[in-house]
């Protein structure tokens, strides 16, 4: 229910409902001026935050672990960048509509707030003092005794009429000032509240367009983060495994190519005026150069020790009756023969088959079993033909072929029935124990078109008509993705390590599975080019460019778009008085 208005005519006879009414008039003026204080106070407190965040983003970089990112990780890597720019061209449309809120509606409402109801206020205060001076008089005046003289009461008189009739006016001039700003509010106050949401919706309107900028960008940054999230989720398996047999093996791994064959500490005994010692050192072998490698790990006083590179002529293990050491053998070099300890009997079995070391004479033990060379013959291919033809007779929609795990008995089974010498190549795929997560059992591996199809044609042509039966088949798999939910990325991630394991099972080779899994995307996704015959002679096989060229695919960024033009708002153009 609203306030009944408030007559001129009670300003005379100024009653207690009078006041009353007064009083409700004054307490919603006192709600109104609190309300625009409120306003005006909250104007400029989220913009510092979020420039602040934006400036953090920009600022930041990501650190990769390797030589060089996938398409995926370099976007994900400048996506807080693309952020920044988003939240800057965010931010620079709520400061125009800060702008906008001190021009249309905070310098209009601080307006008001001052010179209506502040006025209002000192009316009011100009009121209350003559109405408690003419109350005061008033009470003096009815004091006075009738006995005093004529002249003296007619003065009085004439002193009360005085002050009866300036709290009268004063009483209709506040009045008339209170029911003035009650009523101007409602256009003073909600005129410029309509043209700042005015401006917010122009805003929004922009922000509406920099949102469908900015969906393109989104959709393919989430299809890297679910490409990146895959790789994880592979590479973590490959890791805990190769985490867990380090775990239960403290063995040394020969290793090839540009590193050291072998390396890690051995004890070499040095011959002094006083006697025999043996010192620590941490020794390297390069096989195919046959360097020896020490570097001195104590340092003795009043020595100097240096880093010794020796030729490796022989190695030979020595007797444990010809020294008091454990683990010892001796090598014998183009600059000295030297006796060295290793640290245990493994390590020394290493250190020797390493550098090709022998036993000593009168014994015939061999050192070293050569491993079995496999190869592809007509038995491997109709066994992985006729497991391709029952995946896609049997399970090519079904959800989450190639990715769920099978069982390791049923895996062991079928694979020594098919390769049973007494009856070949005979298994029926269809009894009831055999299911499709039994046939595909399998694991991951990486790298680009060019490269990877002259390195296709580099194979042996078994390997690579094994390799194309195999392409053609996931190539299949895919087609059927909406039903079996297996698409090219999921695909890579399963056979990507699969079928280009590493060397050596290290922590670097795990990381590089994501790029394993990318050549195998290739592989599936340009099957046609790839098999379709070998690269043209005149084109030299694909080299990898260094990160700093352009990418074949650069990320989609949102940065390189148009910038915004914020048209300019007017304040109010209602005439004011």
């Amino acid at each position: 229910m609203g306030h009944p208005p408030l007559e001129f005519s009670d300003c005379y006879s100024d009653n207690p409902d009078f006041r009353e009414r007064l009083k409700c008039y004054e307490n919603e003026l006192e709600k109104t001026n609190k309300f625009l204080k409120d306003a005006i106070k909250d104007g400029n407190s989220y913009s510092l935050a979020v420039q602040k965040f934006s400036q953090t983003l920009q600022s930041f970089q990501f650190d990769f672990i390797g030589d060089t990112l996938t398409d995926d990780e370099m976007n994900i890597a400048e996506s807080f960048r693309e952020f920044a720019g988003l939240l800057q061209d965010v931010e620079e449309g709520r400061m125009m509509l800060v702008q906008n809120a001190c021009d249309l509606l905070i310098k209009p409402l601080e307006k008001f707030r001052k010179e209506q109801i502040g006025v209002t206020k000192e009316r009011r205060k100009k009121f209350e003092k003559e109405s408690e001076k003419y109350y005061s008089q008033l009470d003096k005046h009815m004091n006075l005794s009738s006995k005093k003289k004529e002249t003296q009461l007619q003065e009085a008189d004439e002193q009360l009429d005085k002050e009866r009739q300036t709290f009268y006016e004063s009483s209709i001039e506040y009045v008339y000032q209170i029911q003035q700003v009650q009523d101007r509010k409602k256009f003073d106050v909600v005129e410029p509240v309509l043209a700042f949401l005015q401006s917010i919706l122009t805003l929004n309107n922009l922000t509406v367009e920099m949102t469908q900028d900015f969906l393109p960008y989104k959709q393919e940054l989430q299809l890297s983060l679910q490409n990146t999230r895959n790789h994880f989720e592979s590479t973590r398996e490959e890791m805990e495994e190769l985490m867990k047999r380090k775990k239960g093996s403290a063995q040394i791994c020969i290793r090839h190519s540009q590193q050291a064959t072998m390396e890690g500490y051995l004890y070499v005994q040095e011959k002094w005026a006083l006697g025999v010692t043996w010192v620590k050192y941490y020794c390297k072998y390069f096989k195919d150069s046959k360097l020896f490698i020490m570097v001195p790990m104590e340092q003795k006083t009043g020595t100097k020790q240096t880093t010794s590179q020796l030729t490796l002529k022989s190695c030979v293990r020595r007797k444990t009756d010809s020294t008091d050491k454990r683990f010892c053998f001796d090598i014998e070099t183009n600059e000295s023969p030297v006796l060295l300890q290793a640290i245990s009997e493994v390590n020394r079995k290493q250190w020797m088959e390493a550098m090709d070391g022998k036993e000593p004479v009168g014994l015939t033990l061999s050192l070293f079993t050569p491993s079995r060379v496999l190869e592809l013959n007509d038995l491997g291919f109709k066994f992985v033909r006729k497991c391709i033809n029952f995946v896609e007779t049997k399970g090519l929609t079904q959800e989450g072929v190639y990715r769920t795990v099978g069982s390791n008995i049923q895996v062991q089974k079928l694979l020594n029935a098919f390769f049973d010498p007494k009856c070949p190549a005979d298994v029926d795929f269809n009894s009831t124990d055999m299911d499709i997560k039994t046939i595909t059992k399998s694991e991951n591996l990486d790298y680009r078109l060019g490269a990877v199809h002259s390195l296709v044609y580099k194979l042996p042509e078994r390997n690579r008509e094994m390799l194309e039966l195999l392409i053609k088949h996931l190539v299949s798999v895919c087609s059927h993705s909406i039903e079996n939910l297996m698409t090219v990325s999921n695909m890579g991630v399963i056979f990507g390590p699969t079928l280009m394991r590493a060397e050596e099972e290290t922590v670097a080779a795990m990381l590089d599975i994501k790029f394993q899994n990318i050549v195998m995307e290739i592989l599936i996704e340009d099957y046609s080019k790839i098999f379709k015959g070998p690269p043209e002679e005149t084109t030299p096989p694909p080299i990898p460019p260094p990160r700093v060229t352009p990418r074949r695919r650069q990320p989609i960024t949102i940065s390189k778009r148009p910038p915004r033009l914020f048209p300019g708002l007017q304040p109010p153009v209602f005439e004011r008085k």
